[in-house]
């Protein structure tokens, strides 16, 4: 005589059931998701465990490495080329950073505006970020020329006398920051996104208390697109820190006097050309503590000056 299932039964196979439907799930949603993991392991996970082995080795790709531990990261500290490169680099973050920000931000605010033809203008600011950076750097090698450039030519009209950019070991690094100031595109095109989310009614309710254009960028503007000013800022950290095509064109081997010689560009030169591949891993594994403290630091500075939507 069989019997009905009991009512105790009934909750313990439904959760079950639940759990059975929640695993299916799960191992549909890691199939559809497998190319990418393979390729996170693969192209990134592996590539940065190998960095860090090679970092503590003797190693020249053309040699099986030999495990000598710290003896790199010891030698990086009395390296003077590495505190050179280390320096041109700081230098160039120092400046190139907070007037690629000011810029991008005071010609986004410009672009913001319902001027005629802002389709139009927005496209013409656009445009720099997508010149390939080779190309970008020939053009600027023309610019700068100490005898026949066009920047020189524009200060001699007004009756100044341009200096040797990239001859003198003074400006090259000045020169370099300028040219980094060209692409700020794409900061713009955020910029212009964040923009565009600012409530209407907080610039109506700042007219109504007479506020100026200024006040209203203070008090409204810039607290509401904070997020995205410090989104760029780190950004704009990690690309100044890692900044290498312009430079290793226009300035070969960094010269004149190393006066252009960028963290990076030794890294590559260490990991290509001396075929010291453990040595550049141990100057990647220092880049990439640097740029971590210094994110850090970034956000913890800006974290009662950043202001979220709904805090």
């Amino acid at each position: 005589m069989s019997t009905a299932p009991t009512t105790e039964n009934r909750p313990a196979r439904a959760r079950f059931g639940v759990r059975a439907a929640r695993r299916k799930s799960l191992y549909t949603a890691l199939a559809f998701i497998s190319p990418w993991l393979v390729g996170l392991a693969v192209l990134t996970l592996y590539p940065i465990i190998a960095s860090f082995y090679y970092s503590l080795c003797d190693y020249s790709v053309l040699q099986p490495a030999r495990f000598i531990g710290p003896a790199n990261y010891v030698d990086l500290m009395s390296d003077e080329v590495f505190w050179k490169g280390l320096w041109n680099t700081g230098y160039y973050a120092a400046f190139a950073l907070p007037l690629g920000l000011v810029v991008s931000l005071g010609l986004a605010l410009l672009l913001n505006t319902g001027v005629r033809g802002m389709a139009l203008y927005r496209t013409f600011f656009f445009l720099p970020a997508l010149v390939p950076l080779v190309a970008l750097a020939v053009l600027w090698l023309w610019i700068f020329n100490g005898e026949q450039g066009v920047l020189n030519y524009l200060l001699s009209l007004l009756g100044i006398r341009g200096p040797g950019w990239l001859a003198d070991p003074r400006w090259t690094k000045p020169a370099l920051v300028i040219a980094g100031t060209w692409s700020v595109g794409q900061a713009i095109v955020i910029y212009l996104a964040g923009l565009q989310e600012v409530p209407v009614h907080l610039y109506e309710a700042a007219d109504l208390d007479g506020a100026g254009w200024w006040d209203k960028i203070r008090h409204v503007t810039l607290p509401m697109i904070s997020p995205v000013i410090l989104f760029n800022l780190i950004m704009g950290i990690i690309g100044a820190l890692q900044y290498f095509t312009v430079p290793y064109v226009m300035t070969p081997q960094g010269q004149p006097a190393r006066s252009a010689y960028f963290y990076i560009m030794y890294l590559y030169d260490n990991a290509f050309v001396y075929l010291k591949m453990g040595y550049a891993s141990a100057m990647a594994w220092v880049l990439f503590v640097i740029i971590i403290l210094l994110t850090a630091l970034a956000l913890r500075l800006t974290a009662r000056r950043v202001h979220y939507e709904g805090e």
